[in-house]
């Protein structure tokens, strides 16, 4: 029957606690029903009915598992959570009894009625005060479970209901006797039940550490140390540590002996193993021993991988991973001929030099998997500090040993190929210099005896195969460049790529999406399409990107329209749709010459580039403005060039006043870009000659090559790199330097037939191939002004920003 003072509140099941009266009671709520119950009060009246659970272990409860008395409380405050469960502050207010539960949709409700305490103000309630009171002081001092602020608050309260709901709510006693209490609606019965309960828990207390006393006072030593060596034994177990001091020593005796170390080695591990037999187990010092001993034994010392030394299957290998590449794949041929007749031959190290994208990094594993060794790799990228080559000295907390023995030990074999990534990008600061660790590593006649700080000892890399890679070597330290042998991979012509786009990278990727190796092929107009008009790049990492776009269209189409994978050939418009419109167009062949532009090469760390340059003259008072972000050394090539016309202007047909009438403006595009060196010096000299006698340059040829004030032109470098770049703009004639011609025979032989390359002296031979109308009779002291060309000149050199134009990386 429901009472006409029946209530109808949200219900919030409680776990392990007991909800009374006049108590404020945090509530974490985490169950959804819980959830909506919190939200249905604080959109009503904010009132709320909690209730304790009968069995804390069920998650999900329903009305028969929960209690038919509970509180009345009010929300004084909800703090949701990010993942949809929230924290409240709730006030109990007065004790119900529950007269149905009612189950809704998604929380659970209750009729209640609202049950008053019932006080009998009397002696008697005076001296069972006084007795509760008692017991709680006396459980207090037991237990030492109640913080005496508590103890005192409650002491101080007068009002009785308060009073025993305080302590019932306070004292560790069982949820059943909490409930109990709640239950009773007489405060003086209430107050007597709480008594014997505090009465029968303060028994208990004080008979256990009646008992504990007396175990204490019977143990001998010799049983506390039992004692106390079974605790540490379970404490040991839980953590999964072995605390057999005498087991653990002799099992790493036998590893010491069974590892092959070199007797300096055997020696520092027995000594440090005798040494941590001395020591207790759990000890910092004993973990920092016991580490350093693994570490001994866990390195090889004597394993090795047996070398294949097939060089048929080698260089069939090599061919698989990569096209083209002779010089490298001839290299490691070669070391595997020396191998097979000289045991002793220790390992080359090699540098790798190249433009990104062209396979330096695959090209090492590659190599590690042609002659059946182990392969690991170290990145050197950002390397700061010495310590991560050499490893930290066993001082210093959490030490280790560095990259290399790291490396060793991960390799497993004293010959894996270890390949030192990005060895140009080291950098050094106050913590030392990595690039001078690496000295000792890559030298052949020291890392025999390469010591680590860690270990201490001697050991012996002479068998390693160390490839190192950069992108250039300008920012490598000469004494560490002496040591290893450079090879250059130069950027790949059109003709590479195309060959590399269809006998690797198309197969790869329609794998890698999906699509099959056999599904996908590329039209030989596609793959031209793709290299020429959607990437310009001296290597394949941006073509194998493109390629990869392509075939994710291609693979989204066939999900989208639910078709069966058929086999699809991908035509030149194909790829447009998948690509979006061409992003470099070819060069206009045929676009009008212009006066005072000439085209330029340029060597970078990527591989060649244009290096377009643009001159003006305007009425002035003589002064000579270079902007571009130019460096110093091409400000004076610029000068020199400037000083060589004027000493010859009327050879020129140009005004012998021109500099005191005039300004001069030289620019190089891309002002956001640093650029420097001194084979620019022709392209600048033909520019200024060109803007001042108002003859035009051939837009269908560029040059390269430094210039003297005699007007001699002088050898350069990057030749090979350059000309790939004039290749994949369309250009086809190219001014040399006369000194490097020899050096035409590193280019591949359909680019020289494909290419007019034509060698230059002097400046006059310049002009007369470069300006598209003849510049009058230079004279024949004009044409053989100079000396014999000097030595070889660094080529020239832009540094690309990183960032736009924040941070400058010089390269070459």
């Amino acid at each position: 029957m429901v009472s006409l003072e029946s209530l109808l509140l949200p219900v919030i099941p409680m776990r392990d606690v007991v909800p009374f009266p006049q108590m404020l009671i945090p509530v974490f709520v985490g169950r959804r029903e819980s959830v909506r119950a919190l939200d249905v009060a604080m959109n009503k009246d904010k009132r709320v009915l909690l209730v304790a659970q009968k069995s804390m272990e069920n998650p999900e409860p329903k009305p028969d598992d929960l209690y038919l008395h509970g509180t009345i409380c009010e929300i004084m405050q909800v703090l949701p959570l990010p993942d949809g469960t929230a924290k409240a502050l709730v006030e109990g207010r007065q004790m119900a009894r529950v007269e149905s539960y009612l189950e809704r949709e998604d929380h659970l409700s209750a009729l209640v009625a609202p049950t008053p305490d019932v006080v009998v103000e009397d002696k008697q309630l005076e001296a069972l005060i006084r007795a509760l009171k008692a017991q709680f002081e006396r459980y207090v001092s037991l237990s030492q479970r109640v913080p005496d602020e508590i103890f005192l608050s409650v002491r101080a309260i007068q009002e009785p209901g308060k009073l025993v709901h305080s302590i019932a709510n306070f004292s560790q006693i069982s949820v059943q006797d909490k409930q109990h209490i709640l239950e009773e609606p007489n405060v003086n019965k209430k107050f007597v039940v709480l008594t014997r309960i505090l009465g029968h828990e303060n028994e208990m207390l004080e008979l256990e550490t009646k008992i504990l006393d007396q175990v204490r006072s019977q143990i001998g030593k010799s049983q506390k140390e039992y004692f106390l060596n079974e605790q540490m034994r379970a404490i040991e177990k839980e953590l999964g540590v072995s605390g057999d001091n005498e087991g653990d020593s002799e099992d790493l005796a036998k590893k010491i002996e069974a590892a092959g170390m070199s007797k300096e080695a055997q020696d520092k591990a027995n000594k440090e193993l005798a040494r941590l037999s001395r020591m207790q187990p759990m000890s910092p010092e004993a973990t920092v021993s016991r580490t350093y001993i693994e570490w001994l034994i866990e390195l090889p010392w004597k394993q090795k991988t047996e070398d294949q030394l097939d060089l048929a299957n080698a260089q069939k290998i090599l061919d698989e991973d990569h096209y083209g590449l002779a010089k490298v794949k001839e290299r490691i041929i070669e070391y595997l001929a020396v191998l097979k007749l000289s045991k002793e031959l220790r390992g080359p190290i090699l540098c790798l030099v190249g433009p990104p994208g062209v396979g330096k990094s695959s090209l090492a594993r590659s190599i590690a998997r042609a002659i059946g060794r182990k392969f690991v790799r170290i990145s050197l990228g950002g390397v700061r500090d010495e310590a991560e080559i050499r490893g930290h000295r066993r001082t210093y907390i959490g030490s280790l040993p560095g990259k290399i023995l790291q490396s060793m030990k991960k390799a497993g074999t004293i010959n894996p190929v270890l390949l030192l990534d990005e060895i140009d990008k080291m950098s050094s600061d106050f913590r030392g210099d990595p690039a001078s660790a690496m000295l000792e590593v890559l030298d052949p006649e020291q890392n025999k005896t390469f010591n680590d700080h860690y270990l201490e000892v001697d050991y012996d890399l002479s068998q390693v195969l160390f490839i190192t890679t950069a992108n250039t070597t300008d920012a490598t330290p000469p004494p560490l460049l002496d040591r290893m042998e450079v090879l250059r991979l130069p950027g790949y012509t059109e003709h590479e790529k195309h060959k590399i786009a269809s006998n690797f990278l198309i197969p790869k990727q329609a794998k890698a999406n999906g699509l099959g190796e056999d599904k996908v092929t590329f039209s030989e107009e596609a793959i031209q399409t793709v290299i020429t008009q959607y990437t310009r790049e001296a290597g394949v990492r941006n073509l194998e990107r493109e390629i990869a776009n392509v075939c994710r269209k291609i693979a989204r189409e066939i999900v989208e329209k639910g078709a069966k994978l058929r086999k699809i050939e991908v035509s030149p418009a194909r790829v447009r749709a998948a690509l979006g419109p061409p992003r470099h167009k070819d060069l206009e062949l045929h676009k009008p010459d212009e006066i005072g532009v000439v085209t330029g090469l340029a060597w970078t760390e990527t591989g060649g580039e244009l290096l377009p340059i643009e001159t003006i003259v305007m009425k002035g008072k003589g002064e000579l403005q270079l902007t571009g972000k130019l460096g110093e050394v091409m400000q004076e090539s610029a000068r020199a060039a400037l000083s060589y016309v004027r000493a010859h202007s009327s050879e020129f047909g140009i005004d012998p006043e021109f500099k005191r009438k005039n300004d001069i403006h030289i620019h190089v595009p891309e002002g956001a870009i640093p650029k420097d060196g001194p084979s620019a010096g022709i392209a600048m000299a033909t520019s200024l000659v060109s803007a001042l006698s108002g003859r035009p340059v051939r837009q269908d040829i560029a040059m390269t090559g430094e210039i003297t004030l005699r007007g001699r032109v002088l050898k350069i470098g990057g030749l090979k790199e350059k000309s790939l770049a004039a290749h994949r703009a369309g250009i086809r004639t190219v001014l040399i330097p006369d000194d490097n011609v020899s050096d035409l025979e590193e280019i591949a032989k359909e680019i020289r037939d494909e290419m007019k390359f034509i060698p230059v002296k002097t400046l006059g031979d310049v002009l007369r191939v470069a300006l598209a109308r003849p510049a009058g009779q230079l004279s024949s002291a004009a044409a053989t002004l100079g000396s014999t060309p000097g030595p070889a000149r660094p080529a020239l050199r832009r540094r690309r920003s990183i960032r736009d134009k924040e941070r400058v990386q010089p390269v070459l």
